[in-house]
């Protein structure tokens, strides 16, 4: 059950201006996350000419990281101010990414449209978690890609998370997470299979190092305690 205060996207919207100035702290914190996920999706993932659903976009991070990969992206995100800040910035960089506003447990797109479809930070704030995977395999062509992270539940994601993240650093916004909603790897797994999904290998995100701003830079982990990223595949048509 949600806690009160907690999962408030509106964050998203409330510094969509914002989004791509450099000014906001916590909002440069998820655009360094970027090239860290990159780096091991990049090893599952044939992004040229791909056609792939960046599923819960906000700002547009990581849709113009995959445009530039060669990919053709649609990006969707409920927040309506996130997108239009997403829209504008690719038309000034002259990137033809689709944007959309919508939920993953309803996407409007037609079943087989996504080669690949990649989804962070997203998972672990969804209302339905299975109605979202359920769309996730609908959408995808068979054989097609799921790429994600999320947060994980226990003492020690709520403890980096919430506690120090949110309450201390100031990293995220306070009350961005809700620690109720975390999901355990072998859950999603579990859930990542009912969807008609075949779960694939999986690993660590976190910090790697600080940049010359002092920010966290990002990379894969061995451990999964806290964030982790995975892959999972659409079957093949016998």
């Amino acid at each position: 059950m949600s806690s009160a205060g907690r999962n408030n996207l509106g964050i998203y919207d409330d510094f969509a201006q914002q989004w791509w100035s450099d000014d906001v702290r916590w909002v440069r914190t998820l655009r360094n996350m970027v090239p860290g996920r990159l780096k091991w999706f990049d090893t599952y993932a044939d992004w040229q000419d791909a056609d792939v659903l960046d599923l819960g976009c906000a700002g547009g991070f990581m849709a113009e990281a995959l445009a530039e990969r060669g990919a053709q992206v649609t990006g969707i995100d409920p927040a309506a101010e996130a997108v239009a800040a997403a829209r504008a910035h690719a038309s000034e960089q002259g990137l033809g990414i689709r944007y959309d506003t919508g939920y993953g447990e309803a996407l409007p797109y037609a079943s087989d449209s996504f080669d690949i479809v990649v989804c962070v930070d997203v998972l672990e704030h969804v209302r339905d978690l299975p109605q979202v995977l359920a769309e996730v395999a609908r959408v995808l062509r068979p054989g097609g890609l799921f790429l994600y992270d999320t947060i994980n539940r226990n003492i020690i994601a709520r403890t980096v998370v919430v506690t120090v993240a949110e309450d201390l650093l100031r990293l995220l916004p306070k009350g961005t997470h809700d620690p109720a909603m975390f999901i355990r790897p072998a859950e999603l797994r579990v859930a990542l299979t009912g969807a008609g999904l075949v779960p694939g290998a999986s690993t660590g995100l976190g910090p790697r190092g600080l940049n010359r701003r002092g920010d966290f830079v990002f990379g894969s982990l061995p451990v999964q305690a806290v964030i982790y990223m995975g892959v999972a595949r659409l079957p093949s048509q016998a």
